[in-house]
């Protein structure tokens, strides 16, 4: 992305930095603002005095899908609709010399090798094992709930489980498309957890490390908490419970107390010799600067 694109809305008057006389008054828009000081320039000089939320937007760059695939199995990148034409030509061969670092199904994801990472479930010495009875689901829900399990067992990412010791509920989220997202309530298990105090990187700091470069590549991990195996001896804690039947996990679930530490120690394990000098890693987000 060419930073140069970034702007700044103009502002029309001064912004009174003085405290409110009130703590109740009123925030406006910044456009209704604008247009209630134009049109009455006679107002008293109380409601001159009302802060206003001044909020800066950047001009955001339209973006282009470049498909690297077939009419039955498209492979989508965007990439910057501003590029010059050199620039568009040698970014779109780049990304094709390098087509098999992508992934855009599950079976192009082949997961990260044990040694490197695997998650792990230890427990405090008081911790004693929940198991939640089945909650009732509307029956559309369940439904859904069904689809992706089942989905989720011809990928690999789920074993059925017999006599567990610990046990789950799910937890639908409906989503915008009207979808469900399945969740798990780790609550129990997440209470019996410790803290894994593996840090995260501070925000201001990646984005200082970034401003001053022209360029920037921004990739998400696909379904990357999928792509770090359980340690077997901890699978079956993440036992859930659903009127299908009772699984656990494979690999790392959202809504584990330690996931977001776990998938930190694996970037940083990955990239730790780039970090900071051509890539910055949050998580599963990544940004190759250049």
């Amino acid at each position: 992305m060419d930073l140069s694109t970034f702007e700044y809305l103009p502002v029309s008057h001064v912004i009174d930095l003085a405290a409110p006389s009130s703590p109740t008054s009123q925030f406006f828009d910044i456009d209704d603002e604008i247009a209630q000081h134009d049109s009455d320039d006679d107002s008293s000089s109380a409601s001159d005095s009302d802060p206003v939320d001044q909020r800066v937007s950047p001009a955001v760059g339209d973006t282009e899908i470049v498909d690297f695939g077939t009419v039955d199995q498209p492979r989508e990148l965007r990439i910057e609709s501003d590029l010059s034409t050199d620039e568009r030509d040698s970014l779109i061969q780049l990304l094709r010399s390098y087509l098999d670092v992508f992934a855009w199904s599950y079976e192009d994801m082949p997961g990260l090798d044990p040694s490197i990472v695997q998650h792990r479930l230890p427990l405090l010495p008081h911790a004693r094992p929940v198991k939640q009875k089945l909650r009732r689901l509307h029956p559309r829900w369940s439904l859904q709930v069904k689809e992706k399990i089942q989905k989720q067992l011809s990928v690999g990412f789920l074993s059925v489980v017999e006599y567990p010791e610990w046990l789950a509920n799910v937890v639908p989220v409906p989503k915008k498309d009207g979808k469900v997202r399945v969740c798990v309530d780790f609550r129990d298990l997440n209470k019996a957890s410790p803290k894994d105090d593996f840090p995260l990187p501070h925000i201001d700091m990646l984005v200082d490390n970034t401003a001053s470069h022209s360029m920037l590549s921004f990739m998400d991990g696909f379904f990357g908490y999928s792509q770090i195996l359980m340690a077997p001896e901890d699978m079956e804690k993440t036992s859930f419970i659903t009127e299908w039947g009772n699984y656990c996990y494979r690999v790392m679930p959202f809504g584990l107390k330690n996931a977001g530490a776990t998938y930190q120690r694996a970037a940083t394990t990955l990239f730790h010799d780039m970090m900071h000098w051509d890539v910055e890693v949050y998580v599963d987000d990544m940004i190759v600067k250049s």
